[in-house]
């Protein structure tokens, strides 16, 4: 059923094709003036407008052009009279798709609006895909390493998570940056019945709320400063997919209770924009935060938690599966050689036990970044100890080097936290306190760095990203 709005200030005709579309089964909406046109436009685009050409006030001529710069994409008839095909022909011109003369029988009347609605279908059509390749190409800088490993932890989690992928139900899986959440998102959608569908990923950490709101709803012209045109949301894109939701923790409250409502309803609408629209979308959602504890803190709705964490799904850190490192680093010296350094085929076993020995504080992540980096500086045609950072030949704590043993007073976690901040500390000297530059050395996104550098004291609490 289309929607489709009918501008004629002559009655009888402007009701005749009232009856007549909607005997058809479309929903049509009817006003007699150019001006109220409009303005029902601006609340909710419709799929086709046919418009008289001559009317006190807005003629045709001028309700296209108003529609046109309304909203590019709008549809529109124009209907004339037989002596004034010129003025129609102009109308053209200006957007609209075509013209019917009057009279015009009710078959003339359905064969031009078919022919409108269809056209309104490709547009619609083009439209959305070129919002999804424009979203894929903002995403595809993505892919830091593979679901590798053997690892009892590994394989447990990804079992857990081919079941998962076969239901409809929301996911939510937490890990430490770095560890793959992404991927294990990627892998619920190649692996469930949507997999044809589309895959839409948002990062919510790095958009502001504003930005945010429009991003996961989209938003109609004129809604903002700025919105010079309609902008599709991400739940529209992701619409018969699986919609990724990454650091889901760093959502604004106002986000958080539209988010929760179309989880419920299964309904979006536009910022700016009055009409509802229904999506059948998949949320998977990650975050690094301990949610119950944002919860009991008052940062997150409860209510909004259940409902993200009906599967649960855990990734365990790289320091967790050890027997797994090996693996990866073949595999990332496989995945980056071909483009970085085709000399390299392979690692040594002095390599690979430095590697061994190393905590990985920025986990999968970090040591896909150390193997490309070695692979940069390499002149042999297999990675020695040599061509690692210096971290992991020298000066970086090692495993067997001697560390504190855990105890009832120092526990394991304590010292690891002391690990991560000495080499963040040395990142952070080492790239001269630019931020990116160390999230690069460190390998791990820029956001994750902030929420680290605020945890470990150097910079305030609250410091935004482009200050410090």
């Amino acid at each position: 059923m289309a929607r489709i709005l009918v501008i004629d200030d002559h009655d009888t005709l402007r009701e005749g094709m009232t009856v007549t579309l909607t005997r058809s089964g479309h929903a049509v909406s009817a006003v007699r003036g150019g001006a109220d046109g409009l303005a029902a436009y601006r609340k909710a685009p419709f799929d086709l407008v046919v418009t008289d050409l001559k009317m006190d006030g807005l003629d045709g001529i001028a309700v296209t052009q108003a529609l046109k710069a309304l909203d590019a994409s709008a549809v529109v008839m124009v209907v004339t009279a037989f002596g004034t095909i010129e003025t129609a022909v102009r109308a053209m011109q200006e957007g609209a798709y075509d013209f019917i003369t009057k009279p015009f029988t009710p078959d003339v009347l359905r064969a031009k609006v078919d022919k409108g609605l269809e056209l309104a279908s490709t547009r619609r059509k083009v439209e959305k895909l070129e919002a999804r390749t424009a979203a894929h190409d903002a995403d595809a800088a993505l892919s830091h390493g593979s679901m590798v490993g053997d690892s009892e932890p590994m394989q447990r989690l990804l079992s857990q998570a081919r079941k998962a992928a076969h239901s409809n139900a929301t996911v939510l899986v937490r890990g430490e940056s770095g560890t793959g959440k992404e991927l294990i998102a990627r892998m619920l959608h190649q692996e469930s019945p949507r997999k044809d569908g589309p895959f839409v990923v948002v990062h919510c950490a790095a958009l502001a709320e504003t930005l945010l709101e429009s991003e996961l709803f989209g938003h109609e012209r004129g809604a903002f400063t700025g919105a010079v045109k309609r902008k599709l949301g991400r739940f529209e894109l992701a619409d018969g997919g699986t919609l990724f939701l990454d650091e889901i923790g760093e959502i604004p409250h106002s986000v958080q209770t539209k988010l929760l409502r179309v989880l419920q309803e299964k309904e979006i609408q536009r910022v700016g924009g009055e009409e509802t629209l229904k999506v059948d979308v998949r949320v998977v959602s990650a975050t690094h935060r301990d949610l119950q504890a944002e919860v009991k803190a008052g940062r997150f709705r409860e209510d909004l938690y259940y409902r993200l964490h009906i599967v649960p799904l855990m990734l365990p850190p790289l320091r967790e599966r050890p027997e797994d490192i090996t693996s990866l680093a073949r595999h990332f010296v496989a995945k980056h050689a071909p483009r970085v350094n085709r000399r390299v085929t392979g690692m040594d076993e002095g390599a690979l036990r430095a590697l061994a020995r190393h905590v990985w504080p920025g986990n999968v992540r970090e040591l896909e970044n150390v193997v490309e980096q070695a692979l940069v500086f390499a002149e042999g045609d297999v990675l020695t100890v040599t061509d690692l950072p210096s971290h992991l030949t020298g000066a970086a704590p090692r495993m067997d080097a001697g560390l504190p043993v855990p105890h009832g007073d120092r526990p394991l976690p304590d010292i690891l936290e002391d690990l991560e901040r000495q080499l963040i500390a040395r990142a952070y000297e080492k790239a001269g306190g630019v931020k990116t530059e160390t999230a690069r050395l460190l390998g791990i996104k820029t956001s994750a760095l902030y929420y680290k550098l605020e945890k470990y004291g150097f910079l305030p609490k609250g410091t935004p990203p482009d200050e410090g």
